[in-house]
């Protein structure tokens, strides 16, 4: 089971922190803006500067080149990143997405030849998750992933990521706001508190 392990981490003055999400499971991580969540996701992703250790399953993050790291553990930004002019062209190979997925968040084929600059935001963060899932990853580091949706497509997405996380037994990372939503989606919680201080407050009170 790909099981993620953050043990000791450091970064930034912050930490450590040290925490396990088990393959399969949704955790969610809330606290006040700028209390440093996103920052922890970087850091998990190993993107910036830290100590500690990481391991997904058998794999040590130090062990391995940091993009096969960042393919295993899949990072989701609170503003994804567009750079080429079609939406095909931000894939590795966009023939093989799942026109499943793409389903799922109201999109077919032909969205591969479409103009980034026609993309709504909350268009552009629906594409984004497809991204994110067409890389496999066996982890799952979701920045407010759902904050630009209608509740149409908040719908739709939950229940995309859920799947994706029980079918592959991925572990998930999930930062939100919403209480409600942590309580639809994660059976576990973290709070990162303004001092950087992590604490596991269980269950959401209000999760099934």
């Amino acid at each position: 089971m790909p099981d993620l392990e953050v043990i000791n981490l450091c970064f930034q003055d912050r930490g450590p922190y040290s925490f396990r999400i088990d393959g399969g499971e949704c955790v969610g991580l809330q606290g006040a803006s700028g209390a440093g969540k996103s920052l922890l996701l970087r850091a998990i992703v190993d993107l910036d500067p830290r100590t500690g250790k990481l391991r997904l399953g058998g794999i040590d993050a130090d062990r391995v080149p940091a993009p096969q790291w960042r393919r295993l553990v899949g990072l989701l930004p609170a503003e994804s990143g567009w750079w080429l002019d079609r939406v095909g062209e931000h894939f590795a190979d966009f023939r093989s997405v799942d026109d499943a997925i793409l389903a799922a968040v109201g999109f077919d084929r032909s969205v591969g030849n479409w103009q980034v600059s026609r993309l709504s935001t909350g268009e552009r963060q629906r594409l984004a998750i497809v991204r994110l899932l067409a890389n496999g990853p066996q982890c799952l580091l979701l920045d407010e992933p759902t904050a630009s949706l209608d509740p149409g497509s908040v719908a739709n997405v939950e229940a995309l990521l859920l799947n994706h996380c029980g079918a592959r037994q991925a572990s998930l990372l999930w930062v939100s706001h919403d209480p409600d939503q942590l309580a639809r989606v994660s059976r576990r919680r973290l709070i990162m508190e303004r001092g950087g201080r992590l604490v596991d407050a269980g269950a959401p009170a209000d999760a099934r």
